[in-house]
């Protein structure tokens, strides 16, 4: 599984028009083809009818992610995205009732390994080794039941494509698609995962995460580097936290935990289910009741409480590095729902959204002192107040401070002056012609009703939020790059090379 962080909302809105002709690209005729139906449980399905091909695609949206993680348990959430492909007290054992008394067992074995492990005085070394063999004794007890990878075998043997989920800081989301005829075979599954988990192989697949985050931030610079940038940008926010987890957190949390946090958020009422493809509206909603309304209902739970003040100071991480060096700055902005949403999105179109962007055209393609030079919004969420941030990568020969002071030119430049109607103009259509290119599937679609249904309640604000990227005006970008690019609001994080050592000087004959 992977975790993502997640496009724009401006990607999700044109995604819809990007698969329609030209002479129904209005919303009386989209409202046709797309219906909304809540069920009793809490549970909300946008589906949408394109019966081009024989194939539908669904995205499966879960309105809690890495911020919702408990305090000591990072990487829980991500957890339990894993979790789920693991199968259910039907799928992926050979015997549930004695495996679900060997995972009862495990769990009491983990408890006392764990108690023992925690004591910070008084450990007994010899208790705790007997403890640590009984709890992998109980571990592989509970393993001779598992059928291993069955529910994805099951998907794959049905012509399921794409299977994946991924944890972003916002939330979690599950999707693949699959032949019409084997609409039924999904709700089942896909209802089975919500309505029957197994924490299955859970302290073996915690060692998979583990190794996980070794190799994507562990031992990667530009993982690194993020991380820390995150860490000093938010000092109360989640989203200081990465989706993966802290490395001590990842030791930590039990099978347990990840079964208390699937109930309290994996409910009907947090979680929104997209279908686009070749199906009716009728029998799909009659088929999702059959399937999807077994899952008890429960009240959505309360929102994350805990804001990040305002940053009154730059903040600065300096990671010294024989690698590439890479420079990470970020400005905080308020969230999505903000009435400026749209001309974040157009600024950030403006800097760096293709070859004649501003951000590429000088420092890339004229200076010649980057390889790489892109600004991007709604990182790393959009649920609350996020950054709007820049990733810059020298050229050879060229220091991360020069590449800094040439890009915070450009930020000055649209403090300062207008931009043009005429480039303004091409920002909007190049945004537009790169996010049609890019957004033309059944699971992009899916993904984007789902995503505006759970954000806003109704999936119409996909085209709500292109009509006010339209009406986005120079004064509009002048007054948001006053607003944010000012350094008691800047974030900088970079790598740069360590000093040469000096060599020895010789010895005197030599």
């Amino acid at each position: 599984m992977k975790t993502a962080v997640k496009p724009t909302l401006a990607m999700l809105c044109l995604a819809l028009l990007a698969t329609l002709p030209l002479a129904a690209q209005d919303l009386a005729s989209i409202e046709k083809r797309v219906t909304v139906h809540k069920m009793k449980n809490g549970l909300t399905a946008v589906i949408y009818e394109r019966p081009e091909a024989p194939v539908f695609s669904f995205f499966t949206v879960v309105d809690a992610g890495s911020v919702q993680d408990p305090k000591g348990m990072t990487g829980l959430a991500h957890m339990m995205e894993h979790e789920a492909f693991k199968g259910t007290d039907k799928i992926g054992t050979t015997n549930w009732p004695a495996e679900k008394a060997a995972l009862a067992r495990l769990e009491v074995a983990y408890a006392a390994y764990r108690a023992e492990l925690d004591k910070t005085t008084g450990r007994d070394e010899k208790k705790l080794a007997q403890l640590e063999k009984a709890f992998n004794d109980a571990r592989a007890a509970a393993d001779k039941f598992v059928v291993k990878n069955e529910f994805s075998k099951i998907l794959d043997s049905n012509g399921a494509v794409g299977v994946n989920a991924f944890t972003a800081n916002d939330e979690t989301g599950y999707f693949y698609s699959f032949p019409s005829n084997r609409l039924e075979l999904w709700a089942y599954l896909e209802s089975e995962r919500f309505l029957h988990p197994v924490m299955r192989e859970f302290y073996t697949e915690r060692d998979v995460v583990y190794e996980e985050r070794r190799m994507r931030t562990d031992s990667s610079p530009i993982g690194r580097l993020v991380e820390q940038f995150l860490a000093a940008a938010f000092t109360a926010h989640s989203y200081r936290n990465p989706p993966v987890g802290w490395p001590g957190d990842l030791k930590n949390f039990s099978a347990t935990d990840a079964m208390n946090f699937f109930k309290k958020y994996y409910i009907p009422s947090n979680m929104v289910v997209g279908v686009v493809g070749d199906v009716k509206a009728a029998p799909t909603i009659a088929i999702l009741e059959k399937y999807f309304g077994r899952i008890p209902s429960g009240p959505k739970p309360p929102e994350y409480a805990t804001s990040e003040p305002p940053q009154s100071s730059e903040r600065r991480v300096v990671l010294r590095e024989a690698t590439q060096p890479i420079v990470i700055e970020g400005y905080h902005r308020p969230n999505y729902r903000d009435p400026d949403d749209a001309g974040y999105d157009v600024l950030a179109d403006l800097l760096s959204r293709g070859r004649t962007s501003r951000l590429y055209r000088s420092l890339v393609r004229d200076q010649k002192i980057a390889l790489q030079a892109q600004g991007f919004t709604n990182f790393p969420g959009v649920k609350y107040a996020e950054l709007f941030a820049f990733l810059l990568v020298p050229n050879a020969g060229h220091t991360p401070e020069e590449i800094i002071a040439a890009a915070r030119k450009e930020l000055d430049r649209l403090r300062n002056e207008d931009v043009s109607d005429e480039e303004l103009a091409s920002v909007k259509t190049r945004a537009k012609a790169d996010i049609v290119r890019g957004l033309k599937e059944n699971d992009n679609l899916a993904e984007g009703l789902a995503e505006a249904q759970l954000r806003f309640g109704d999936w119409r604000e996909l085209f709500r939020h292109v009509d006010r990227i339209d009406k986005v005006t120079k004064a509009d970008i002048r007054r948001l790059a006053n607003k944010i690019f000012v350094p008691e609001n800047r974030t900088l994080a970079f790598i740069e090379n360590p000093p040469k050592p000096e060599a020895a000087p010789r010895k005197g004959g030599e």
